[in-house]
């Protein structure tokens, strides 16, 4: 029983450990993506208030997941 607690414990970490790690890529690469067109989609929602810009790209980001899922689906 605490054999299975540990190994559930240590997938956990590992999986913290790639998310991280994919995050850190994406924003290092993130103006290379946004020169590509990635994030001035039609749909993606963009405030500029006085000096500060939110952007939340939401076509962008289901144009990745769709991307996303028919790659891992093929390496499944």
């Amino acid at each position: 029983m605490l054999n299975n607690i540990f190994n559930f414990q240590i997938n956990i970490q590992k999986t913290l450990i790639i998310i991280g790690i994919i995050l850190l890529i994406l924003v290092l690469l993130y103006p290379y993506i946004r020169k590509l067109g990635l994030g001035q989609l039609p749909g993606d929602i963009l405030f500029k208030i006085s000096n500060s810009t939110f952007s939340f790209p939401i076509r962008t980001c289901l144009i990745i997941s769709i991307i996303l899922t028919i790659i891992f689906n093929l390496f499944k």
